[in-house]
């Protein structure tokens, strides 16, 4: 059994995005694992596992527009089904 069931992924495109501030926002507000959030002022990649993916989206979608979104069920994955 995964702790954290969702890989989730997506982009912000922005300005003045900080890879910094949003990764310390993920550490206090959200539980999960795997944190990827890189790029530069204008757009970030993020990857994050997490049970809640929604709140992932959310947030993101306050620091500029979110596309190329992705939530794959890791545990489906496992289980050789389609995430």
């Amino acid at each position: 059994m995964l702790e954290y069931r969702y890989d989730t992924q997506l982009l912000i495109e922005g300005k003045n995005l900080s890879e910094d501030k949003i990764q310390e926002y993920f550490e206090k507000n959200f539980k999960g694992d795997c944190l990827l959030a890189v790029g530069d002022d204008e757009l970030i990649k993020i990857h994050y596992h997490t049970n809640e993916p929604w709140k992932v989206l959310e947030y993101c979608s306050t620091l500029g527009e979110i596309y190329d979104i992705v939530v794959e069920d890791m545990d489906r994955q496992a289980r050789g089904l389609k995430g």
